[in-house]
Order: structure tokens, then sequence, then C-alpha cells
């Protein structure tokens, strides 16, 4: 008896260790940004006649913020780099969209390039955790450490430009283009950006979920944005466009579920809202008739000791020499005069101190915002306060509600139903990065969401 238990005892030793069950895969993550769109499209829907079936899905089957505050300056670049750093642009050094260029020289480029970052993404917490990452479109990631990456990019005005479709191959992931389009078809290069090229731009979205299965994938839709600024907010063609990008935003979902199994958080973001604007305050223009801008005879700045950068809602005012302490009084002055104006478009002026706890345009001297009804133009030529066409415009100061973004989440660990009130900005990469299962902790913002199992 002993000896057969002591053979039992040996066979079992022998019996190969039951594994325990591998834990199961965190579902990808999948943020959609559609740029321009305001919370009230979304959560108002029935004021504007809106059928709108997909993002009223997200808000009964997600979490939803009320509204987002946005960053200084509230426009495209700025604050879709808040959105994957969880910082100010005085942090992460996006500034703006245009880099600085008061003599032209650079030819309107765009912060297009990521070693201008100075902080970690949601793509590189990713990538240093071994997931696979990818991008269509979203900005400030030329050179990125993104797994797949898409980017935005351009040197031409013109859809489809031949030259800007090859810089488009060379700047992505290597044979990556060549690839996608021989799947769905051509990618739309170059300043292509209405409902039309989202469209296009989705279908490479849904092709990236489905065949490489990344765990973080961004995606970005300009086509309302575009319109916003043509017809203004709440113009029939705006609200035809929100409909179309609807659909889409139903296909980018249904392809992120498909590539996690059944299982995808996914999140709809926006950068910014549109005021109505109808006058226009030249900025540059007050700047100049002061002796602080010197023109050509072209109308070209050849010299100057204090300039504007920035247009729409605010503007920095830089100074060639920041110690040169008799220009930038000169520029209070001219700030004073135009504050004096009947019907000033000032709002507010912000000083230095007050820009950098605002967290955006660390260096300017001053940052001027205007009413909502007000945009700032670069033009110099006269007036210096006049009407323009009523358009959709965006920059204005992040307190001004007509600023407000959108942030809806939906997915594995979000809790069904429920309003996150007014958030930061700050608050949306970190919320991502614990959905994702990943560290940001440079984040100035939190994560909106307790930790839940998934």
């Amino acid at each position: 008896m002993r000896l057969g238990l002591l053979g039992a005892f040996l066979g079992l030793l022998a019996a190969p260790a039951v594994k325990a069950p591998a834990p199961k895969p965190r579902p990808p993550v999948v943020v959609l940004s559609i740029d321009g769109l305001s919370p009230d499209y979304v959560l108002a829907a029935d004021r504007y006649g809106l059928k709108i079936p997909e993002l009223r899905r997200l808000l009964a089957e997600g979490a939803h913020a009320s509204a987002v505050e946005g960053v200084l300056p509230t426009v495209t670049y700025p604050s879709h780099t808040t959105l994957v750093t969880g910082v100010s642009p005085a942090k992460h050094g996006i500034y703006y969209n245009n880099t600085f260029d008061p003599l032209a020289r650079n030819l309107d480029g765009w912060y297009w390039y990521a070693e201008d970052l100075r902080v970690p993404t949601l793509w590189d917490a990713a990538g240093k955790a071994g997931l696979v990452t990818a991008s269509v479109d979203w900005p400030v990631t030329v050179g990125a450490n993104i797994t797949y990456r898409i980017v935005q990019y351009w040197r031409t005005d013109i859809p489809d430009a031949p030259d800007d479709a090859k810089l488009a191959r060379v700047l992505s992931t290597p044979g990556l283009l060549d690839e996608a389009e021989r799947a769905v078809g051509r990618y739309p290069s170059g300043y292509a950006y209405d409902v039309a090229a989202d469209t296009r731009r989705a279908a490479f979205s849904e092709w990236l979920l489905e065949t490489k299965r990344p765990a973080l994938h961004l995606a970005y839709f300009s086509g309302l944005d575009e319109e916003l600024h043509e017809s203004g907010p709440g113009s029939p063609k705006t609200l035809a466009a929100i409909e179309r990008l609807d659909a889409l935003v139903g296909r980018v979902r249904a392809a992120a579920e498909r590539s996690g199994g059944g299982r995808a958080v996914f999140a709809v973001a926006s950068d910014h809202g549109h005021a109505r604007t109808d006058r226009e305050l030249r900025l540059n223009e007050a700047l100049r008739q002061a002796g602080l801008i010197l023109l050509d005879g072209r109308g070209k700045p050849t010299d100057w000791k204090a300039i504007a950068w920035g247009s729409g809602g605010s503007s920095a005012i830089m100074l060639k020499d920041p110690h040169d302490e008799d220009t930038r009084r000169r520029v209070a002055a001219v700030l004073e005069r135009v504050g004096a104006l009947p019907g000033s478009p000032i709002e507010r002026v912000l000083d230095p101190a007050e820009a950098r706890a605002a967290g955006g345009f660390p260096d300017a001297a001053f940052v001027v915002a205007v009413k909502s009804d007000f945009s700032i133009s670069d033009r110099m030529e006269e007036p210096l306060v006049g009407p323009t066409l009523p358009v959709g415009e965006h920059g204005h100061l992040p307190g001004n509600r007509a600023m407000d973004a959108v942030f809806l989440v939906v997915g594995p660990g979000v809790p069904a139903g429920r309003d996150l009130g007014r958030i930061d900005m700050r608050d949306v990469a970190p919320t991502l990065a614990e959905l994702l299962g990943v560290p940001l902790p440079q984040a100035e913002g939190h994560s909106v969401f307790a930790a839940a199992p998934r």
C-alpha cells in the first residue's frame, strides 16, 4: 500500500502542470478626432434637427464630457498635441499651427514634425510598452515613433497634388501607403480637407485596424472645420457635414471592434468649437502704423521690432529683442489705443506671466484675445477694424464656451451613460492611457475614471 501511494505521488509529479489561463488582452484604443465639433451638436442634436445615430449611440452606451475646455490657443495643432500628451502647449512645444516666421521665409510651414514635441505622447508610451500603434493624418506625426503612420503633411494648397502624394509616401511608414492604396484606393494627399477626403481617409483607418490590428490608433477628420470656416456654425452645410461624418464614425467604430474581436475602446474627440464672426481686427496693421513693422513695395515685411503671431480669436505679440523695453512700451501703447476704440474688439490682453499661467505662447510679450464676434487678421492694410462676411472662427480664449470641445468614449472599462461634466483637455490623454494600460506620468491632467476591472 505504501508503494502504491508513492507511485501515485510520483505520477502526480510527472504530470504536466495545469497552465493558468492567459490574461485577456486589453481591447484596442481608437481615437477619432473631428476637428471643430462642438458639444451642442451632439448633446442638443434635436435643436438642430440632426440625424446622428452613431454619435447618439456613443452617448447612450458610453461616457461623455458635457464640455471639454481647451488650451491657449484654441487651434488645431496645439490642441491635438494636448490630446495625446496631457500637457499644455507651453510644455509640449507646439504653440500654434504655423511656426513663428515673421519674414515668411518658411513658406507657411506648420508644426508638422514630431521632433518638435518636448514631452512623450500616447504613442511613445504605447511603443515603450511593446504595443503596435497606428495613425491616419493625425497632426504633428512626421517622423513620429508610430508603427504604422500615414502623416499629415502638404506643401501645396492643391488637393491630390502629385508631388504631395510622393511626399506622403516618403514621410509615412515605408511601403505603407503603397500597400494600403492597393487595397482601398488612392489616398487624399495635399491640402485635401473636406468630407469627401475624410470619407477616403476613413477607409484607410478601417484597413489599418483590420490588417495591422494596432493597440492604439489615431484618426483625424477635418471636413467639418473647413465647412465651419466657410459657412459658419449652424449653417445647413455645416449640419449636412456633421450627418455625413456621423456615418464615418460608425464605420471606424465597427472596424475597431472587429479588430479587437468584438471589444474596443472607441473615443470621439475634438479640438475646439467655433464662434460666428463678422468683424476683424488687423493687429499687425496697428503695429505697422506705430513703426514696429517695415514693409517692402509689395506689402511684405522686411524688418520688425514687434509682430503678431496667429490669427483667429487670439494672437501672440512677439518682440524681436525680448529685452527691448522701449518696444514693449510702444506695443502696450498700441494696445491701449485699440482698446479705447468705440466698440473695441479686444476682450483681454494677457501679459507674459498670465500667458504662461494659461499654458500658451510662453515667449510672447502680450497675448491679445478678441471678442467672440471678432477675429484677428494678419493683413496689413487699413482699416484697423472692419466688417467681414459672417463665418466660423476659433482661437478665442479657452473659457469662451463657443470654443468648447467634445469627448465621447465607449468600451470595456467605461461606465455607460455617465456624464463626466466639464473636463480639461489635459484630462483626455491620461484617461486614454489608463484605458490602454500604459503610464503617462508627465500629464498635467488626470484620468476621469477610477480604475475599473475590464
